[in-house]
């Protein structure tokens, strides 16, 4: 598992309320799917917003 990996697992219930704070277009079900799988959630974030991925993983790293 990666440290990404790892640190959304960790702290889920506070990532995943910043991550609805700064992409408010998510839904509950983008959260359901991709929870438990980092790619999965960061890729339906990518879709939902045009952000890189990169940049993305960066912010949730910062978090």
């Amino acid at each position: 598992m990666s440290e990404l990996t790892d640190k959304i697992n960790g702290n889920w219930n506070v990532i995943k309320g910043k991550i609805k704070q700064k992409y408010g277009e998510l839904t509950d079900d983008d959260f359901k799917q991709g929870e438990g799988n980092t790619d999965e959630l960061i890729g339906r974030i990518q879709k939902k917003t045009g952000e890189a991925k990169e940049k993305i993983k960066e912010w949730i790293d910062n978090l």
